[in-house]
């Protein structure tokens, strides 16, 4: 297949469904790949590395959607897409991050590792209860979404009663990085108008009665008026973070199952301590991404020996890099103890993923816990994919555990 049926191949259900040989194709055409005037596809590691940790690269931003859809402002998602971290660049972006990272500094990462510890054991706790006469458990639901979810909303300072109602809302919200036709939008329009006015309520509560969470340091910060952080910055990546804490790692412990379902000898490593959980995560990230691809606007450069003009599109394809047999030893293979290990599944450079260490900390703090509480679970019947490509996981993954 030549480049543009490959690419169509990836746009099918199919192709969403296992992009994997594809991406073996296009590893054999090349490393950068020229498809159409001012488009570039970047399928090789060293080469996404280096378009991701250059400055020179942008993320399309307003101005790009002012130049691409006349229409976007009367579509409230796009009002808060502007606002994104994702969509920012500098100095916007670094101004804006300066402030989120906060919240994800390593030191306060790693004190949640009890925390999110507990919250495992008692999702587990739940599971063992349900299944223990051989009932089928939702592992997507019962666990898969509950945890990241109760970790991020912790953090943001979400209560738990309104926890539950948020899974459809980003599903249907994180459409919009996929947007394949205008007939979803009106769903996804739908959800950013419902998490905004959520998180404009919640704000007003924590502008009465502060705590010590995210919502509240942010508010702080919002009220002073010193420019740092506008009310619709606030808002807008509130609900940014909410769908981004959560849905990739959601994705993570799913993509991280199948593989022990798959691979058991991987699972049993991870039981009995000869494969460090940190190492398997690392190998589920590289071998089976959350995040399969990102785009940047280029400029005048090379990439790969491949010239860039200022302007073109940029995909990277993230997954692809993942597996590029000129940086990986036998790319199809699940080996959590191989040395040349490096997933690119968070990006890199300013974009690089504001919450990775949280995600690497629950999936190293889950798989354990799983697998040493269930040490025979089993599928249960067939999984269901996502129909999507960019943000890769499951709909549901039913599992025996007893």
């Amino acid at each position: 297949m030549d480049t543009m049926e490959i690419l169509t191949a990836l746009g099918t259900p199919a192709g969403r469904a296992d992009p994997y040989p594809l991406y073996a194709s296009l590893h054999d055409i090349g490393e950068v790949i020229e498809f159409g005037p001012g488009h570039v596809l970047v399928v090789g590691y060293d080469a996404i590395n280096s378009v991701l940790r250059d400055p020179g690269f942008r993320v399309s931003d307003k101005s790009t959607l002012e130049k691409d859809f006349a229409g976007w402002a009367a579509n409230p998602v796009f009002v808060q897409v502007v606002d994104w971290l994702l969509n920012l660049n500098a100095p916007r972006h670094s101004r804006i991050r300066s402030l989120m990272a906060r919240t994800f500094t390593a030191r306060r990462i790693a004190g949640l590792e009890p925390a999110i510890a507990a919250m495992a054991d008692e999702l587990i706790d739940a599971m063992a209860e349900r299944g223990a006469d051989g009932s089928v458990i939702e592992f997507m639901h019962d666990f898969a979404y509950l945890l990241p979810v109760t970790v991020i909303c912790e953090l943001i300072g979400i209560p738990e009663a309104d926890r539950e109602s948020f899974r459809p809302l980003t599903r249907d919200l994180t459409g919009v990085f996929e947007l394949r036709d205008l007939e979803t939008l009106p769903a996804i329009n739908a959800a950013a108008v419902e998490l905004l006015a959520y998180f404009t309520e919640l704000a007003a509560e924590r502008r009465a009665v502060p705590r010590d969470d995210l919502v509240s340091d942010l508010l702080a910060v919002s009220d002073a008026g010193d420019g740092r952080l506008t009310d619709a910055e606030l808002l807008h990546n509130l609900t940014l973070l909410l769908a981004a804490g959560f849905e990739t790692t959601t994705n993570l412990l799913g993509n991280g199952l199948q593989v022990i379902l798959q691979h058991p000898p991987a699972g049993e490593g991870v039981r009995d301590g000869s494969i460090p959980a940190p190492a398997f995560v690392e190998e589920v990230l590289r071998f089976d991404s959350p995040v399969q691809l990102t785009s940047r606007i280029g400029y005048g450069t090379t990439v790969g020996g491949v010239p860039v003009s200022p302007g073109a599109g940029v995909t990277t394809l993230l997954g692809a890099g993942n597996r590029d047999p000129r940086r990986f030893t036998d790319p199809a293979r699940f080996d959590p103890m191989r040395p040349d290990g490096g997933p690119l599944s968070f990006g890199g450079g300013a974009h690089f993923c504001i919450g990775a260490a949280l995600a690497r900390l629950e999936g190293a703090v889950a798989f354990p816990r799983l697998l040493s509480r269930f040490p025979k679970i089993a599928a249960a019947g067939e999984p269901t994919r996502m129909d999507r490509l960019l943000l890769r996981g499951f709909d549901t993954l039913p599992v025996t555990v007893a």
